[in-house]
């Protein structure tokens, strides 16, 4: 089992910055694909980035490359969004993912509010 909580969300101006951790405990996290994903009220749930714990790869969508950066401490067990150029678009619950095989582990959220 690995659980997983996030932290750093808040109301912030467009064009400001936030960073949201996600702490895990739990197994280790050899082998498993972390990732950021998020859901605005009336959407559906949108990947935003991922990062292999083992080789630090990285992946983002579009709408948040160039302006998210996805990283982790391994020491911590703890997985970080950097979010610069916030835009009010952005604003959504962000869920921390661990990910192996079929396996998948969701924290609970951590709300984002950019204002206009």
């Amino acid at each position: 089992q690995v659980q997983l909580v996030e932290s750093g969300g808040g109301l912030v101006q467009a064009g400001g910055s936030l960073r949201l951790s996600c702490a895990a405990s739990g197994r280790s996290l050899r082998g498993y694909v972390m990732g950021w994903f998020r859901q605005a009220p009336g959407k559906e749930r949108e990947f935003v980035a991922v990062i292999s714990w083992n080789s630090g790869s990285t992946n983002y969508s579009n709408s948040v490359k160039g302006r998210f950066t996805i990283s982790r401490d391994a020491a911590k067990k703890t997985v970080y969004l950097q979010m610069n150029s916030l835009k009010p678009e952005d604003t959504a619950v962000y869920r921390c993912n661990a990910r192996t095989g079929r396996t998948n582990y969701w924290g609970q959220g951590t709300q984002v509010t950019v204002s206009s």
